[in-house]
């Protein structure tokens, strides 16, 4: 009964810590409606990557329309948004760089230095894509579902805080800091945007509320700049604040091509680590992005169809020139929240922003990024799990530490890297937990009493195995048989001494059977075992100073 009560109260205690279930029915209007504002909130990041990778902005659009069509329409979970992500452009930033620094050291021209760097990245795009696909194929998507809640608690807040953070760069201008006139202005706009978000749901949700915030924050920052040009940093003001040479983001369609890399043994080598890292950093990003939208939408995705459709979507990227990417939590919290539930929202998102980067580029540019900011303090508040620290003194302190550990390597490093680090320390966690249960199966035989031991004596089990002998009622002969069972260290080898005395004391006579012949040489206190049996070719190396 004890067993049954902690049980429950664990399951209780994991109950709190799943994410608020966003429960909206799946309907066209929701689709359509927040698929439009998660491409409005596409536009500056998708540019933002193009310029941590290094290449023209329109790679960074090209490239979220693309992930975002072809993972809406073949993808595995319905509702989870992809595009550009900080974390593939991260990756191939160091190819680009290199491939500009040996282009420009041969003497080529500017062009065509840029035009062989792109060549690599598109390259190693094709190859991530193919990667991911065979990731797919042989259906490993599904071991997503093996990672320990812990870790899905620590990546959701850590990626809180990385999204928070990363707003940080919107409230400067040339590196510094905006003047206090616009700075104020700023904050106002944004307080505007997140109020609506806030309070609009109480009154209606027949519209997304971000999409809302958006559009008023947008007409006030307009009639604002009409009479104080500048005064409300705009879409355009970000890009030119980083490229003074773009006039604008217009672009035309995306157009076939093969990637300019020569086919050698060399260049294959050059991009294959980019590639296999970006395939696993995207996978990983993905499917953890997959499972919270599981659990806020009460649904479940498929992974291995998400990983052919990430692959897919990255090689038609290479082919068409964009810089590849995956799953976008961010703005998959601001779908969800809108009331995208179907693959028509990740669609409408993608084909919105191509119609962006086509007709609408001289209004997506006038968009305060104040509207933007505030859209994604509401992702921030909506996305960080509060729970888990209300229920700090309630939890296991391994969970705990899991938490802190992940949420920290998420925000310091990278959020794939968070996950390993996780799941290592949980898996070290559950073997460390199990050690400690060593068992013994005890029964009456011809006078003697036997003890069939199973698990490691170590020294996080030994107070389990002191705890498994009945030193007063067992018969004079206790036979000990290790043949299931491992002595590791020498706090075992203590152990093993202070139940040979305390058997003494009670007059008993102790046989140990299937040990070491370490065990054999370690064992000082042996005067009242009475036999020893010992395996000679059995090495079990035994951590113990003496034989350091």
């Amino acid at each position: 009964m004890p067993e049954i009560k902690h049980s429950m109260e664990l399951r209780s205690i994991k109950n709190h810590f799943i994410p608020l279930k966003i429960r909206r029915p799946k309907n066209i209007k929701n689709d359509l409606l927040s698929g439009l504002t998660v491409a409005l909130a596409l536009v500056p990041e998708a540019i933002a990557f193009s310029f941590v990778s290094g290449v023209d902005p329109k790679v960074g659009l090209y490239a979220a329309f693309m992930m975002g069509l072809i993972t809406g329409i073949f993808g595995g979970r319905p509702g989870m948004i992809s595009g550009a992500t900080g974390a593939v452009a991260v990756i191939f930033a160091p190819l680009v760089a290199k491939i500009v620094s040996l282009g420009q050291n041969s003497g080529l021209s500017t062009d065509m230095v840029m035009d062989n760097a792109l060549g690599y990245l598109f390259s190693a795009v094709i190859l991530m894509g193919l990667i991911q696909i065979i990731c797919g194929v042989l259906r490993l998507g599904k071991f997503i579902r093996l990672v320990p809640h812990p870790v899905m608690l620590g990546f959701v807040n850590g990626l809180a805080i990385i999204i928070f953070k990363a707003q940080f760069g919107q409230f400067t201008a040339g590196g510094e800091l905006l003047a206090m006139a616009p700075l104020v202005l700023m904050c106002t706009l944004i307080a505007l945007t997140m109020a609506i978000g806030i309070l609009l749901p109480k009154f209606t949700k027949a519209v997304p509320a971000s999409l809302v915030g958006l559009i008023v924050v947008s007409f006030i920052g307009h009639f604002i700049n009409q009479s104080s040009p500048g005064l409300v940093r705009t879409v355009l003001d970000f890009v030119q604040d980083r490229n003074e040479s773009i006039v604008t983001i217009a672009a035309g369609l995306p157009t076939f091509g093969l990637p300019n890399m020569p086919f050698t043994l060399d260049a294959f080598t050059m991009i294959l680590p980019y590639a296999v890292l970006a395939a696993a950093v995207g996978l990983i990003e993905s499917l953890m992005t997959l499972t919270l939208v599981d659990e806020l939408t009460e649904t479940r995705g498929r992974g291995n169809k998400e990983c052919i459709g990430q692959g897919l979507a990255n090689v038609v990227n290479g082919f068409f020139g964009g810089m590849g990417g995956c799953a976008m939590i961010g703005q998959s919290m601001i779908n969800i929240r809108g009331g995208g539930r179907g693959r028509l929202s990740g669609i409408t998102s993608a084909v919105c922003l191509l119609g962006f980067v086509l007709f609408g580029a001289a209004l997506i540019e006038k968009v305060p990024l104040a509207a933007l900011v505030g859209v994604m303090f509401m992702v921030v508040m909506g996305t960080f799990e509060w729970s888990s620290l209300r229920l700090m003194n309630k939890i296991p302190k391994s969970d705990l530490l899991v938490i802190i550990i992940v949420s920290g390597v998420t925000v310091a490093v990278d959020l794939a890297i968070a996950v390993l680090v996780g799941i290592v320390i949980s898996a070290l966690v559950f073997a460390w937990e199990h050690g400690k249960m060593i068992q013994a199966e005890k029964r009456e035989t011809g006078g003697r009493t036997l003890y069939h031991l199973k698990g490691p004596l170590f020294f996080s089990s030994v107070t389990s195995f002191k705890d498994l002998f009945d030193f007063k009622n067992d018969s004079e002969h206790v036979v000990i048989d290790f043949a299931e069972s491992r002595v590791w260290d020498h706090s075992g080898l203590e152990a093993l001494q202070n139940i040979t005395e305390r058997y003494s004391q009670n007059g008993k006579k102790l046989h140990l059977l299937n040990l070491s012949k370490e065990c054999r040489n370690l064992l000082g206190k042996a005067g009242n075992i009475v036999e020893l049996s010992v395996i000679e070719d059995l090495e079990w190396h035994i951590a113990d100073d003496v034989l350091a």
